[in-house]
Order: structure tokens, then sequence, then C-alpha cells
């Protein structure tokens, strides 16, 4: 599985209320389950900022990263961004790849 970090920032109208948020959350993650069973949620949390919440997830695919992303946008009446992301131990297996070298030293015989 992939894992993905969504950032998510709720249109101006989107809600009225703090019922209305919680009926809106609870009818966004309903469609998620329905639409991408197998999606696994690892953590939502609000933020101060630019955006409302940080969801980060599992997910088998881009493209079922894409549909999370427009069941929010969607039902949630909101604006996403989705950034696919690395394990940092993965990350630096994936770069010990590239060798010590570097680019100066190449071109130096």
């Amino acid at each position: 599985m992939q894992t993905f970090i969504m950032l998510t920032r709720l249109t101006p109208d989107a809600v009225r209320s703090p019922k209305a948020l919680e009926d809106l959350e609870r009818k966004v993650a309903d469609h998620i389950r329905a639409t991408c069973p197998d999606v696994e949620w690892v953590g939502s949390y609000a933020v101060l900022g630019p955006y409302d919440y940080v969801d980060i997830f599992h997910a088998p695919d881009l493209d079922t990263a894409s549909k999370v992303s427009a069941v929010v946008r969607t039902y949630g009446h909101a604006q996403t961004e989705t950034w696919p992301a690395t394990e940092w131990d993965h990350f630096k297996e994936v770069i010990r790849t590239l060798g010590e070298k570097t680019p100066a030293a190449r071109t130096q015989k």
C-alpha cells in the first residue's frame, strides 16, 4: 500500500454549525468506505493555517487515492491537495542506489 497525505480546505459555505461539520464528516467517510474499500485511514488532524485538515491514508494505487480526493471534493464541499509520501527508511534505501560519487567527482580524472 502506498501512503498519501491529503490537505483539505473547506469552502466557505460547506458548513454552518459544529453539528453540520460532524454530519459532513460522517457523510464523506461513508462515501469513501463505499467507493474505496481498500483504503486504510491512518489519521485525521485539524490544523491551523491555509488548510483545515490533514489526512493520512494508505491506498493501493494513485487511482484509488484520486477517488478519495474526488469524494472529499464532491461530497465534502472542499478543495484538496493529495501528495504521495514515502516512509523515511524506505527513502534512504532508494537514495543509497544513487552511489557515492558527486557530479563534480565524476568529471575529475
